[in-house]
């Protein structure tokens, strides 16, 4: 393939696309703004779904890898009532491989392999039909021009611009994450309580979520309805001002469930944005988007796996037909739009069930998702 194809974004949708093109020996540019792989916490874990994730990864020769760093246990879900009753203790079989969870920063050293990754290169613009292709335009200045320029660049997408004028939207829901480290050691009574895997507890209007990654380390999640602004009389840098805000909001509820957010490190302000559920664009010649760039949807599990199937997918398409990439492109995008508008649909119903003025809404979601 003689094309010169740029993907934009190192993220697990990036890499993924990057690394199925590598296997069919088709070049291909990355560029990322960040300076290196471990500039930025990588996030919290992944559960990597056997028909989107996985597939992804199948697709890339690197199933096998993933099974031997993944954790099967990790499926394992645990829901607390706010007064610390256990309502529901799920166990997944031995053999279970279903939805296994890996560390995002063992999924990105994984995908990562033999790539090649610009780092340090942050893209600021996007500009096509400039007569030799597609110009990007980078945060030194200087500029590069490539025939196919795919934005994997997530919410905040610097390629959307250039195929839709659609931004993302405040969903009323804030997300504030902390975590706990060594916790089987320092925290046993948490580790315990969280389990294998994952731990939600679900009250009027909020939820707490704890996660556990490898290593001991759990990522907890305090989920709330609120204004987008609710935190700007609180100093980011006082972590026990934000801790005693968290600990009103949630007020009443048992105190080892409480001690999730009383044994927290740092607090990171995440409120929840999607795209429109529906959302497409008027097909650009050299510009197509992955994940969270095209679709940005609320995060219930699936955005990555999408993204990484997508990734897949349009590497796939693109390496089968290296004569006519636009073609490619187009066929991708039809078979993306109808398939992210369904789990889009699905995940803004889930979440408007999981932070509800009804508790009982989230445990019956869960009840039709993963009946014991």
């Amino acid at each position: 393939m003689r094309h010169r194809i740029a993907v934009v974004g190192s993220g697990p949708a990036g890499l993924t696309f990057a690394r199925v093109l590598n296997r069919h020996d088709c070049p291909v540019t990355i560029l990322e703004r960040d300076p290196a792989p471990d500039a930025r916490p990588p996030g919290g874990a992944l559960d990597l779904h056997e028909g989107l994730g996985q597939l992804a990864l199948d697709k890339a020769g690197l199933l096998a890898e993933f099974q031997a760093l993944s954790r099967p246990e990790g499926q394992a879900m645990r829901i607390l009532d706010t007064d610390g009753t256990v309502l529901r203790d799920w166990q997944p079989h031995p053999d279970d491989r279903a939805n296994p969870e890996i560390d995002r920063g063992q999924l990105r050293d994984l995908l990562l392999g033999p790539l090649d990754v610009r780092w340090g290169q942050g893209v600021t613009q996007v500009v096509p039909g400039t007569g030799d292709g597609v110009a990007v335009h980078f945060a030194d200045g200087h500029q590069e021009t490539f025939d196919l320029v795919v934005g994997a660049d997530g919410a905040w997408s610097r390629v959307r611009p250039a195929v839709s004028s659609v931004t993302p939207h405040y969903t009323g829901i804030t997300a504030v994450e902390t975590s706990l480290d060594d916790v089987d050691t320092r925290h046993p009574d948490l580790a315990r309580m969280i389990g294998d895997g994952s731990l939600a507890v679900y009250g009027v209007n909020r939820a707490l979520v704890a996660q556990r990654n490898s290593g001991g380390h759990v990522k907890v999640y305090a989920q709330f309805r609120a204004p987008l602004d609710w935190h700007t009389d609180l100093d980011p840098a006082d972590v026990e001002a934000l801790r005693s805000s968290l600990l009103a909001l949630f007020d009443g509820w048992s105190a080892p469930v409480l001690d999730l957010l009383r044994h927290g490190t740092d607090f990171a302000h995440r409120p929840l944005h999607v795209l429109p559920v529906s959302h497409t664009w008027t097909h650009v010649l050299g510009v197509t988007l992955l994940g969270d760039a095209a679709h940005l949807m609320p995060p219930l599990g699936v955005g990555a796996n999408l993204a990484m199937l997508e990734g897949a997918e349009l590497a796939e398409a693109l390496a089968a037909d290296p004569a006519d990439p636009d073609e490619a492109v187009r066929a991708f995008e039809e078979r993306m739009w109808a398939r992210a508008g369904r789990w889009a649909e699905f995940t803004m119903a889930g979440l408007e069930r999981l932070v509800s003025p009804d508790p009982a809404q989230a445990l019956a979601l869960f009840d039709r998702l993963q009946p014991s």
